[in-house]
């Protein structure tokens, strides 16, 4: 069975591509070395994101493992622009999961990704692999095992936060780490 790590990045100052982690979020960071410190790790794939890099960094260079870089971690786009509603414009794309704004990505598509990286996951020899990603892909990641995450459960992630994905090609099963 594999175990899959799902880490939510530390807390940032934005949400551009370059977005880098607040000073708290930077010790969030260096919390995770303890957190994982009884958690054997072969892998790390995170989004290409600064913000992800930044919050798995500290744990990648004590363990002596590198960060594998992978689009299909990146935050779903909303849209192309900064709407003031949203979070209503969010929410209705989790009620309709091919609803797309112009210059964004549709649920739809991003559970496409989803699905191509877990399918990769679950044929790899590792075992332990730990995913550091997004608030919107996170959701859909754990959506993709479980159909009752979505937009409220969204808005229930912290940052960090970790969660377990313990699967095979017939079972699967999600637990919260982080507290």
């Amino acid at each position: 069975m594999k175990k899959m790590y799902l880490v939510r990045h530390a807390k940032a100052v934005g949400q551009d591509f370059t977005a880098r982690l607040t000073d708290e979020g930077y010790k969030q960071a260096q919390s995770l070395v303890s957190f994982f410190e009884d958690i054997p790790l072969e892998r790390i794939y995170s989004s290409p994101y600064r913000r992800t890099i930044e919050t798995i960094e500290p744990l990648a260079k004590h363990r002596g493992l590198s960060v594998l870089e992978d689009e299909r971690l990146g935050e779903r786009v909303l849209a192309d622009k900064e709407f003031v509603e949203w979070k209503e414009m969010l929410k209705k794309s989790f009620d309709d999961f091919d609803l797309k704004y112009p210059g964004g990505e549709s649920n739809r598509e991003g559970l496409i990704r989803v699905e191509s990286l877990m399918k990769d996951l679950l044929q790899s020899p590792e075992n332990h692999i730990l995913l550091v990603s997004h608030g919107n892909l996170t959701t859909l990641l754990l959506h993709y095992f479980d159909k009752s995450y979505a937009f409220e459960e969204l808005f229930l992630l912290s940052n960090p936060d970790v969660y377990l994905i313990e699967c095979d090609e017939h079972n699967s099963s999600i637990q919260r780490l982080w507290k």
